[in-house]
Parts: structure tokens; C-alpha cells; sequence
């Protein structure tokens, strides 16, 4: 009898069946660039017309907008040539604030150095320069400011008031040339809406500049010697009242050894007689009654005190001197001289139309983009 076939000879007659190969379907979600490319075609008239839309605009902004010119000067620290007049004026009242010593030398005093000091007239000249007050100062006397503060809607407006005033202070800038250097030349910018305004201003302002730095450089010279005249006041002041109080000492030691000698019987001067007692009788009583006569006829104090004299003739000296209001002097010199500009700031017409045509087709393909994002999804 045939014996039946085992399980694993049945198994291996069974036919093979092919591999199953699993690839991933495409999401729904994904986009297909033909589709994209299709629907950006589809809208080319809306990406034209709001790239005209937005072109259109730009034209008319950068053909309305403010224009903005700029006039330059380079400036640096003055020479001595500069302000040598200044200077002078300033020599004329050293010797007041020297000291003179009684043996002839001279103590230069350097009380003074800092008015005709080069950087302090430069540093002046910016601080200034940059003083708001100033700028509020001179745009109110300037016809092209008043002409823009008229253009204002509301020109009791104080908010609209302020910004016009912090735009036009910014118009009105000095900025070192090198930002790492402050001790370094300094570019003085002027901006207005014509070049010929820019220009005016720069001339002006500059002008206005320098009268305010001629009229501080001279306030501190009249303070700083209207302080020393109160100063050689009161020494004089306390120099008298010490002579007084010398001579008044004197006289009276004088009469009382006037007394002791008579008393004495002492007319003439003793040859070995000590003098250095309180009262010196050594003189005799003939010498001593003509020393207290002449103590007592004194009138002009220097006599007793030498430096009395000094302070009289220094102040003086002070009334007698007058400061030149009228001298004529420069805090700073020029590298370039103001120029008008040639080319304007602002606006940049074509690139402001430029960026109108960028932003159109910008905002246009993004508008076509999102459309046809959601028309995909509804349809899904």
C-alpha cells in the first residue's frame, strides 16, 4: 500500500507567490508645482493689475514727496592764526592775575589759559552748535521755517508743533568724521527741500553759531575777571584793616616810649640801649616825638603795607581796561568749505518705483498662491 504524502512534501508542491512591493501614495496635501505654475498663469491679469495698481502709486509718491537736499562743511580743532585776536585780548589782562614778589621774580599766573585753550574753543563751538535752544533760536528767525510751519494743518497744534521742531533740529547736525575720533575733524550736514535753501542754512546757521560762541568766549573772559576784581577787592579790604590795626599798634607803642623817655630824661638815641623791648626808648625823646607825629599824619596805608599798592594798581588797571566786544575771532577752522549739494537725498524715485513693482507682483502672486490653496482643499 502507498503511504500518503507527509504534510512537508504537500507544502513544497504549493506554488510561490510573488513579493508585494508597498510604494507611498501621494498626500493630498502635497502641491503640484504644474498646478501651481497653471494658476499663477490663470491670474495674470490680477498680477499685472495689481503690479500696475501698485507701480502707479509709487509714481505718484516719489513725484509728491518732500525733496531733500543736503549742504556739508568739514571743520577741525582752530590754529593759533584763528583766534590770535581773541588771544590778544586776553594778554592785555595777565598781569592783573600775575604775583609779583618783593624780590623782583614773577609768578605767572595760568588762570587764563583756558579762555584762549584751541580744544576748549572747538568744544565750545559744537556744544553750541548742537544747543537745541539755539536751533529753536535761529529757525524761528528763518523764512524757510516759517514758510513749513505755516503748511501745518492746525499750527497751534503743540504735538504737531514739536515734531516739526525735533524734525528741523535733526536738518541742523555736526557729527565727528570719525565716529571713533571726537578729537577729530567734524562734518556739519544742513538739509532742506532745495539745495539753495540747504545752502542758505548752512551759511546762516553757522554764522549764528559763531556769534553765540564770540558772545560766551567774551562773557567768560568778563566773568573771569570780574571775579579776580572782587577777589583783589576784599585782599584789599583785609590789607587795609590789618595796616590800620599796624599803625594804630605803632603810634601807641610810640607815644607810651615817648612818655618813658621824658620821664627818663632821654633826648637822644642811646648807642648800647636794647631794642628789642616793648617800648624802645633808645630813640630818644626828640626822635620819638617826630616818629609819632609822623605816624599820626599817615594817610596813604601802603606805607605800612607795601602790598596795598600792588592791589590798587591792579585794579586800576582793571577799570582802566576795557574788552573789545567787536574782535574778531574763529573756534574752529575749515577742511571744506560749505558746499552746495548736487544731488538730492530723498526721495529716490527709482528705486521707490522699483520697490512699488516688486511689492505689486509680491502681493499679487501671494493673493493667487493662497486662492488656490483653499480652492484645492474645498475640492479635496
Amino acid at each position: 500500500m502507498s503511504q500518503p504524502p507527509s504534510p512537508s512534501h504537500h507544502a513544497a508542491q504549493q506554488p510561490q507567490m510573488p513579493p508585494q512591493y508597498y510604494y507611498p501614495q501621494p498626500q493630498d496635501d502635497e502641491i503640484d508645482l504644474r498646478e501651481l505654475f497653471a494658476a499663477l498663469w490663470k491670474g495674470k491679469w490680477i498680477i499685472i493689475a495689481c503690479t500696475f495698481v501698485c507701480t502707479a502709486l509709487a509714481i505718484v509718491y516719489a513725484l509728491m514727496a518732500k525733496e531733500q537736499w543736503s549742504s556739508t562743511a568739514k571743520i577741525a580743532e582752530p590754529q593759533v592764526s584763528d583766534y590770535s585776536e581773541y588771544q590778544n585780548q586776553v594778554v592785555l589782562f595777565q598781569p592783573i592775575f600775575d604775583v609779583y614778589q618783593e624780590d623782583g621774580t614773577v609768578l605767572v599766573s595760568k588762570a587764563l589759559d583756558g579762555l584762549t585753550d584751541a580744544r576748549k574753543l572747538y568744544d565750545l563751538f559744537i556744544d553750541e552748535f548742537n544747543s537745541s535752544s539755539n536751533k529753536k533760536a535761529f529757525l524761528e528767525t528763518s523764512a524757510i521755517f516759517k514758510k513749513d510751519k505755516a503748511d501745518l494743518d492746525n499750527p497751534e497744534d503743540e504735538g504737531a508743533l514739536r515734531k516739526l521742531y525735533s524734525d528741523w533740529y535733526k536738518f541742523l547736525s555736526i557729527k565727528p568724521e570719525d565716529a571713533k575720533r571726537v578729537d577729530g575733524p567734524y562734518v556739519i550736514t544742513v538739509s532742506a527741500e532745495t539745495s539753495q535753501d540747504s545752502f542758505e542754512l548752512l551759511n546762516n546757521y553757522i554764522a549764528f553759531v559763531d556769534t553765540k560762541v564770540h558772545q560766551k568766549a567774551l562773557n567768560n573772559l568778563a566773568a573771569t575777571i570780574s571775579s579776580k576784581k572782587n577777589e583783589l577787592k576784599q585782599q584789599s579790604i583785609m590789607l587795609t584793616k590789618q595796616a590800620e590795626q599796624r599803625l594804630l599798634v605803632e603810634k601807641e607803642r610810640s607815644e607810651y616810649a615817648l612818655n618813658i623817655a621824658q620821664a627818663a630824661g632821654v633826648n637822644k638815641p642811646l648807642q648800647n640801649f636794647g631794642d628789642k623791648e616793648i617800648f624802645a626808648i633808645n630813640l630818644g625823646s626828640d626822635a620819638l616825638t617826630a616818629k609819632v607825629n609822623a605816624l599820626s599824619k599817615v594817610k596813604n596805608l601802603s606805607v605800612i603795607e607795601p602790598r596795598l599798592e600792588q592791589l590798587s594798581s591792579k585794579l586800576e588797571q582793571i577799570d582802566q581796561l576795557e574788552i573789545n566786544k567787536d574782535v574778531k575771532f574763529s573756534a574752529y577752522r575749515y577742511l571744506d568749505q560749505p558746499e552746495r549739494s548736487v544731488s538730492k537725498d530723498k526721495p529716490r524715485r527709482i528705486i521707490i518705483v522699483l520697490i512699488g513693482l516688486i511689492l505689486g507682483g509680491f502681493i499679487s502672486a501671494l493673493f493667487i498662491i493662497i486662492r488656490f490653496i483653499f480652492l484645492r482643499e474645498e475640492n479635496v
